[in-house]
């Protein structure tokens, strides 16, 4: 193709390709008019359904607000009429009000005149009175000679010697009386608890005898040239006595426990028959062993019989000491289980607290358990004792009072203070060698007979009382307290006894005249 037809045929592509892209500007032209025209067609639909919407709701609003108004203008009419009605009421009752207190003014008025004019008749009628009483005193005082003040004072006097006659008569008898009840129901309570625990008592040595198989066990025993006799005294720490008593040994020793170890272990040598040094210190050290847990268990058997609970462990292993302990010839785990009950019992019948009661009785002579151990008396130890352990304070002074040592400051001491007299003086409860009782009992007539202006005087009741006769010459009545008091104070101070001991002392007064 030559080169001219390529020409126009690129001429009249570009011509064709001018006019198709003309022709479809104005196409896109024609097509966008109309869209816009379709578009401004819509808009103005629109606007006008807006518009016609607006009016419409512009007029349910105005609506609306017209009815809120008429609603609240009615309420409004309704409360002010309501409140119209109220203070017509108000008004109402003020002026009722005003009324009464307008006729209550009058009445009070009227009072007032009258209450002036009674004043006036009463004070003419004091003035009259007034006049008659100085009258009538001048008058008395010209007929008794005496002043109005003299006589007042006669009077007075006249009247308040014979009330405080009356007044020492009544509390005198009041006094009596009181006395009488009290020791009338203290003897009730007393006799309710010594029944109510009746104990049987077997007096307990201070020794103990260890029966033998044969008397050549005696030689066993001393062994060669005395070697197991002192290994067991030594190791035990108790005295061994061997004489001529057949088929027997004494075993004594002043602690209880000690006595007790030796003679289980004796005990077990024998039915052993091995007796050495080595089988001794065994036979000593399993004792040992069974003595511990008998303490023990003696000491929870005595809270268990009494019902005394929480007493520490140590407590109860010292009370448990007290099954090997004597006071003249009596157990003193039993008197103190004795005077628990005693206590516990009497408490009740007063109303107090019947377990403390209990556990000051069965602790009262916790002492008596380390008293070969340790110094001091067995008040104060077993006091001492209590106080380490925590024990209650009304315990602590219930075993420092049970023999006078300190002043009981409750009840409950006062009661130990009478349970453990009480237990300790039961027919057969504590035993005394005949040369010790006569001894005693000889020392008591001599020390009472000793004083200026006594006559006689007699140990009875087995050495629990002393009646002292005097010479009412010498010895007036307000001198025989003073006389029994220091009597009680020397035989506190020299003797020893169980118990308390009464003093009696009797003055007696006689008149003799003859007729002839």
């Amino acid at each position: 193709m030559e080169p001219l037809q390529i020409i126009l045929i690129a001429a009249a592509a570009i011509i064709f390709g001018v006019i198709g892209f003309i022709i479809g500007i104005a196409y896109r032209k024609r097509v966008s008019e109309r869209e816009i025209g379709s578009a401004e067609t819509e808009a103005t639909r629109i606007i006008n359904e807006a518009i016609r919407s607006g009016e419409s709701r512009k007029k349910e609003m105005l609506l609306e607000a017209k009815e809120e108004i008429h609603k609240s203008r009615t309420e409004y009419e309704k409360e002010v009429k309501e409140h119209r009605s109220e203070l017509t009421k108000q008004e109402r009752r003020l002026q009722q009000k005003e009324e009464t207190l307008d006729k209550k003014a009058e009445n009070f008025e009227k009072k007032e005149e009258e209450m002036a004019r009674r004043l006036e008749e009463v004070a003419k009628v004091k003035e009259e009175t007034e006049a008659v009483k100085k009258a009538h005193l001048a008058t008395l005082e010209q007929i008794s000679g005496l002043s109005q003040e003299q006589a007042k004072q006669f009077l007075l006097k006249t009247v308040e010697e014979e009330i405080r006659h009356d007044t020492a008569m009544k509390i005198k008898e009041i006094e009596q009386q009181l006395k009488d009840e009290s020791d009338e129901k203290a003897r009730e309570i007393l006799s309710i608890a010594i029944q109510r625990c009746a104990a049987d008592h077997a007096a307990e040595a201070t020794v103990s005898v260890v029966p033998l198989p044969t008397d050549e066990m005696k030689g066993r025993i001393i062994g060669r040239e005395g070697r197991n006799i002192r290994t067991l005294e030594t190791i035990t720490g108790v005295d061994l006595i061997i004489d001529d008593t057949p088929e027997a040994i004494t075993v004594s020793s002043f602690d209880p426990v000690r006595r007790e170890i030796a003679r289980l272990a004796l005990e077990k040598l024998i039915a052993d028959g091995r007796i050495h040094p080595t089988r001794i210190e065994d036979c000593v050290e399993k004792a040992k062993k069974d003595v511990d847990r008998t303490i023990r268990e003696e000491g929870e058997r005595a809270c268990y019989e009494t019902g005394v609970h929480g007493l520490n462990p140590e407590l109860i292993k010292i009370l448990g000491r007290q099954k090997y302990r004597t006071s003249y010839g009596q157990n003193v785990l039993n008197h103190s289980i004795e005077v628990a009950h005693i206590a516990g019992l009497m408490a009740s019948e007063l109303g107090i607290d019947v377990t403390l009661a209990k556990r000051a009785g069965l602790l009262h002579d916790l002492g008596k358990s380390i008293d070969h151990e340790v110094e001091g008396s067995h008040v104060q130890l077993g006091a001492d004792l209590a106080r380490k352990y925590k024990e209650n304070p009304v315990v602590v002074n219930a075993i420092e009072a049970h023999h006078g040592d300190v002043e009981p400051k409750t009840v409950i001491a006062v009661l130990v203070q009478a349970a453990d007299a009480v237990s300790a003086a039961r027919p057969g409860a504590r035993r005394e060698n005949v040369e010790n009782y006569i001894r005693r009992l000889q020392k008591l007539e001599e020390l009472t007979g000793s004083y200026p202006g006594v006559e006689k005087a007699f140990a009875i009741q087995a050495g629990r009382e002393v009646r002292i006769m005097v010479k009412p010459e010498e010895v007036t009545e307000d001198n025989m307290i003073l006389l029994a008091r220091d009597i009680a104070k020397q035989i506190e101070a020299e003797l020893e006894y169980p118990g308390q001991i009464k003093i009696n002392v009797i003055r007696e007064t006689k008149a003799v005249e003859y007729a002839k």
